[in-house]
């Protein structure tokens, strides 16, 4: 009599516990790294404060590295959910707002949103950056997701013929991505004070000063942008 084939399976309850795992070990690592600092954290602390086993972390996340990266991501976005940031829907509603200034607007309140959430953390990286390679390559990724981010934005305005006479894509990008730096946020917010609502007006009303020409009105029809691939 031949042995019964042994059928493999995916188990929803099984799926639903790894992923309350890693996201119970990637909150632990956040808190860890703002609160300690980077070299001061190591992997038995995140194992702790997370109430799992050494093994369980490397398994879950990786590294020291990777939950620094995952805790990131997840703080940009502002869950764990694989969707990423330029097809989320209030990032799809506001580029498809007809009004450029309106598209400006609707982006000041997302880097206010994100900032709020991620700016600790990126200080982490840029304080450990100086001995850790791994986080001056992690850094160097995120100015590059940035400025890929900037460009779609950038391409969004330029559609809606937005942009003053003179300004390339690459250089409305790169003011975009020069807004779009946690370390504005940390400055303005966090050392200097400023409220959060200030912190966002003044950059909805610098990007449209810097950005869109006097007398800019929207054309009929505008507020669908070609959808761009995502990687």
């Amino acid at each position: 009599m031949a042995e019964p084939v042994k059928k493999s399976y995916s188990s929803p309850l099984r799926a639903a516990q790894a992923r309350t795992t890693k996201r119970a070990i990637v909150a632990a690592a956040a808190r860890l790294f703002i609160d300690r600092g980077y070299g001061s954290t190591t992997i038995d602390a995140i194992a702790e404060a997370a109430g799992v086993s050494r093994k369980t972390v490397f398994t879950s996340v990786g590294g020291k590295v990777e939950a620094l990266k995952l805790a990131i991501d997840t703080a940009i976005v502002g869950d764990d959910e694989p969707i990423p940031l330029l097809q989320r829907a209030h990032v799809q509603a506001g580029m498809a707002e007809p009004d450029a200034r309106r598209i400006l607007m609707a982006y000041a309140a997302d880097v206010r949103q994100i900032h709020a959430r991620i700016a600790p953390l990126v200080a982490v990286v840029q304080e450990a950056a100086g001995f850790e390679p791994a986080l001056r390559a992690l850094a160097e990724q995120g100015k590059e997701q940035r400025l890929e981010g900037m460009m779609v934005l950038a391409q969004v305005l330029a559609d809606r013929g937005a942009l003053k006479p003179g300004l390339t894509l690459p250089e409305v990008a790169d003011i975009l991505t020069l807004f779009n730096d946690a370390a504005v946020y940390q400055r303005l917010v966090a050392e200097r004070h400023w409220s959060e609502d200030r912190y966002q007006e003044w950059m909805a009303d610098a990007l449209v000063a810097l950005l869109v020409p006097v007398g800019y009105r929207p054309s009929r029809g505008a507020g669908h942008p070609r959808r761009e691939r995502s990687s």
